[in-house]
């Protein structure tokens, strides 16, 4: 490829200086192979971490550690105090109402991530309020994580899995969703943004119409949360999960949020410590929500640590990030059409972050180890999205993914080594 190119696109937002957000990530700084610079595109796999989330982690096991809610002494009161101060800017960060009883960040429950959090919607509010007859739909773009423990509780509670189509662009079949929507449906889950195609769903539309016929909606927000401010409020949706890994927090952690009236009346998920109110053995009463859903000693460092994530984003200004990354997506849209036998996969007319494609016959399992080898790391295969690669008609593909720290070089980077793939296997 040429070495200078006009530019298609406005310059980035000048006020954003994304050599400065990329000194603050340590991973970055690195090189690998042949002293070849990192290029990170894998960033809806896992975000890198910025150094303030990992000086607040060092600081929590230095200076902070103890178990929470727990011990009367000051490293326990100080260790609590961080860890429920959390939950609170956690329901900020994502616009959780107040409810008719109880403070916002009483509806926020930490979880291992977002495919615990639907597990666990799945396994309480699933199993006692589905039962033979009645319906949940899923959209075929779900990763696994929105489909298998759906699935796993229709096959319990003889309740049937109905599947909202996809169009060939890679958007939700809206009007096929209207169409399957009926007094029978007691939920619609679907994700805010795909993993594997980038699209947004329009989750306050998608949230009406179920509504309208009466049925609850989960929304899995893994992939939204950390490209564009949330608010639930504002979607209507009654259950909202996210992880904080993708967020440039910690592995290990993410938090569901659920309206008040659905968390109290769903039994709790697991027995054990914390959760409780009172323990005999004629019985056993259960903690308010959020605790009663949170048994045994909890990842106190990792929650401590998502609201450093949090807060490093909203410090950040979740808005000039997105329309950052917006425009990176287009440069890269731009410069991929440019490569001979490149054929796109997903080009929803509203995407996120997310750039997948095949490059002519070559598997894309070569094609990220070749690129692998030139520094540059991308993800391939199916994405845990088997069903969507069923409906594309694929075996997967090679999926580029952007963060905050991407640059334009970056994505020069990507097209040039895409030029060497297909002259490898040309």
């Amino acid at each position: 490829m040429e070495a200078a190119r006009p530019q298609r696109e406005p310059a980035l937002d000048a006020d954003y200086d994304v050599e400065a957000v990329r000194a603050q990530f340590p991973a970055l700084q690195q090189e690998v192979y042949d002293e070849q610079p990192l290029v990170y595109l894998d960033n809806a796999a896992t975000t890198q971490k910025p150094q303030a989330v990992v000086d607040r982690l060092e600081r929590y096991y230095t200076r902070e550690n103890a178990n929470v809610h727990r011990g009367v002494h000051v490293l326990s009161q100080q260790a609590s105090s961080a860890y429920e101060a959390v939950r609170e800017r956690v329901a900020d960060f994502i616009g959780a109402p107040e409810p008719d009883r109880g403070p916002a960040h009483a509806q926020i429950v930490y979880t291992r991530g977002t495919t615990e959090a639907i597990n666990l919607v799945a396994a309480t509010w699933g199993r006692s309020e589905l039962e033979a007859g009645d319906e949940v739909l899923l959209s075929r773009m779900e990763h696994h994580s929105n489909i298998v423990p759906w699935q796993r509780i229709c096959e319990e509670t003889g309740a049937e899995l109905k599947v909202i189509p996809v169009t060939d662009r890679g958007e939700l079949d809206v009007e096929a969703l209207e169409a399957l929507l009926s007094e029978r449906t007691e939920l619609v889950a679907v994700t805010h943004v795909s993993n594997t195609l980038g699209t947004i769903n329009p989750v306050e539309r998608i949230t009406e119409k179920a509504h309208a016929a009466g049925a609850k909606v989960l929304v899995d927000g893994a992939q939204s949360v950390p490209h564009m401010e949330i608010d639930v409020a504002e979607l209507g949706v009654d259950f909202f999960c996210f992880s904080g890994h993708k967020m440039y927090g910690p592995t290990g952690i993410g938090a569901l949020y659920g309206r008040r009236k659905l968390l109290d009346a769903m039994p709790p998920y697991q027995g054990g410590g914390d959760m409780i109110d009172e323990v005999s053995f004629g019985g056993t009463t259960y903690a308010e929500v959020p605790h009663k859903f949170e048994a045994g000693t909890p990842s106190i460092a990792d929650v401590i640590a998502l609201g450093a994530a949090a807060a490093w984003l909203d410090d950040m200004g979740r808005e000039r990030v997105h329309e950052h990354e917006r425009a990176l997506l287009r440069y890269a849209t731009e410069r991929a059409r440019e490569i001979d036998d490149i054929r796109l996969i997903g080009t929803a007319r509203e995407k996120a972050s997310v750039l997948s494609f095949l490059l002519g016959d070559v598997h894309p399992y070569d094609a990220g180890t070749v690129l692998d080898r030139l520094g540059i790391a991308v993800r391939t295969g199916h994405h845990c999205t088997q069903p969507l690669m069923e409906r594309l008609e694929i075996p997967g593909t090679v999926r580029a993914s952007l963060a905050c720290y991407n640059t334009r070089e970056d994505i020069d980077r990507l097209a040039e080594g895409l030029e060497k793939v297909r002259t490898m296997f040309g």
